[in-house]
């Protein structure tokens, strides 16, 4: 039997290795280690006062870096940007890479919109809004033309590059969104803070949605999450997700972590249950 199921990394062009000839060669070091994408998170401003790099310029040297992993962002806070010119910029690296280019947004956090100096902040459904009109806007820029302005060359991935969508899991808003589109990159947010993990129920309850709707080729990443230290549940939970219908796990390598144990997590391949 096959692994249905795609193994991505998660790495920021952030912190004390974050910068982008850095993160090019762990890319490639995780082509050559088995896994099957690269992604990128996307921020002006990142956590805890650590430094980071654009990362259209990042993913632009991991695009020329490999031959075969799929790559893109995760998530771009669309709010925050210009629909244009992240359209632009997506089908640039769609073309640089050959078509691998993943485009997966959100609404964007706090203090990446502090960044822009603008205030007040837009409230959440504010944002949710702008990221709908946003959604449209880059769609039609990445179509035949026919309704109106588009982008030439397009994007080499038809009809259009694959736009992933983060948020809530448990949210209907996130759910209902995502489910617009082409594939989805949420998340659990429990009470209060801190991390909870997505489960096979989640993904259940999402690709029987999916279906529902006549989405049979609609794409489930699950991601965010760090690799624990019980290999054995962390096998047991992959399998799980694999079971309930998951196509991607994404695993997260925080920018904090040392280089060596990043890049030695990172030759060490992804951890695949058996079939």
């Amino acid at each position: 039997m096959t692994d249905t199921m795609r193994y991505g990394l998660a790495i920021s062009p952030a912190g004390p290795w974050g910068q982008p000839g850095r993160i090019a060669e762990l890319a490639a070091l995780a082509e050559r280690s088995g896994w099957d994408g690269v992604f990128c998170e996307d921020y002006l401003v990142f956590y805890d006062d650590l430094g980071c790099h654009d990362v259209w310029l990042t993913l632009a040297l991991v695009a020329q870096a490999t031959e075969r992993v799929t790559l893109g962002t995760m998530v771009t806070p669309l709010p925050w940007r210009r629909a244009a010119t992240v359209a632009g910029q997506a089908t640039t690296l769609d073309h640089l890479s050959g078509g691998r280019a993943v485009l997966s947004v959100g609404i964007g956090a706090d203090n990446d919109f502090d960044a822009t100096l603008v205030e007040p902040a837009p409230a959440a459904k504010e944002r949710a809004q702008q990221l709908d009109r946003d959604l449209d806007r880059i769609d039609r820029l990445w179509s035949d033309g026919a309704d109106g302005p588009a982008l030439r060359p397009p994007p080499v991935q038809r009809p259009r590059i694959p736009i992933w969508v983060g948020g809530a899991i448990t949210r209907r808003g996130p759910r209902a969104r995502a489910l617009r589109w082409d594939g989805s990159c949420l998340y659990r947010v429990p009470p209060g803070s801190g991390w909870e993990d997505v489960t096979p129920a989640d993904v259940a309850a999402l690709r029987s949605d999916a279906e529902a709707l006549g989405k049979p080729g609609f794409t489930i990443a699950v991601g965010g999450r760090q690799r624990a230290d019980d290999r054995a549940a962390d096998l047991r939970y992959l399998a799980g997700l694999r079971s309930a219908g998951a196509d991607w796990f994404v695993e997260y390598v925080p920018p904090k972590l040392a280089y060596e144990e990043a890049r030695s997590r990172i030759e060490g391949g992804p951890l695949r249950p058996a079939p």
